[in-house]
């Protein structure tokens, strides 16, 4: 455990790419939202921004960074790869919790401040606002750990398969969905697959979403046992 925790460390020496770039996103997304906010007439309602999402895509930019960039320092270090697997995702399940954390307190100041003064709407969203506190963070958190494993895994097959392992995971995916997208058309699902969409909640979908989270965890633990640095 003390190596994992070293891990951790590791890769928080460099704070910037950790810490500091998710900071900039998130303010300066809200800056920027802010301005277009107060150049908008009031009379249009609540003036909704999807620009809180924009750190969340940058979880998979550090997942693919977090194994590039330390993985082959950590194996000089003689780090066994299950340490580094567990203080890399460890690190990243306490930063994904306190930024989750973070969006569901500015979530509910936004709605106190009736949306900053400007009636916006960057942190509370109606669909995921509207639910218990719980919800809101559930579903941020997971969504941040499902986008960083993402990133993680297809580091770890560039790793063990180079170029060619990326091509063969994503042509995979690709031909995967296009198969259910074919077989629920032949089948004439679409109605009833609307219908479940309708009914899906934030709690749910986190449900669903963390699904996937452990099966990327597992496969990416099960790839990096075999990558090279």
């Amino acid at each position: 455990m003390n190596r994992a925790v070293g891990v951790a460390k590791m890769q928080l020496i460099n704070k910037w790419t950790f810490l500091g770039i998710p900071a900039v996103i998130i303010a300066g997304s809200f800056l920027l939202s802010a301005v277009i906010w107060a150049l908008i007439p009031d009379s249009v309602g609540v003036k909704y921004s999807g620009a809180g999402q924009a750190v969340m895509w940058y979880f998979f930019g550090l997942g693919i960074q977090s194994l590039t960039l330390s993985f082959p320092f950590s194996q000089g270090l003689s780090v066994s790869r299950r340490n580094f697997f567990l203080g890399t995702v460890g690190l990243f399940t306490v930063l994904a919790a306190a930024i989750s954390a973070f969006y569901v307190i500015l979530g509910f100041v936004e709605q106190a401040t009736n949306g900053w003064g400007l009636q916006g709407r960057m942190f509370a969203i109606s669909w995921v606002a509207d639910r218990f506190w719980f919800s809101q963070w559930f579903f941020y958190f997971v969504l941040m750990m499902f986008l960083f494993l993402l990133g993680f895994w297809a580091a770890t097959v560039y790793k063990r398969w180079q170029a060619t392992g990326v091509l063969v995971m994503s042509l995979s995916a690709a031909v995967l969905l296009v198969g259910a997208v074919a077989l629920i058309t032949l089948q004439g699902w679409w109605p009833a697959v609307g219908a479940w969409i309708i009914t899906l909640t934030p709690l749910s979908i986190g449900a669903l979403a963390f699904a996937f989270v452990l099966v990327l965890g597992f496969a990416a633990f099960t790839t990096l046992r075999r990558a090279t640095p």
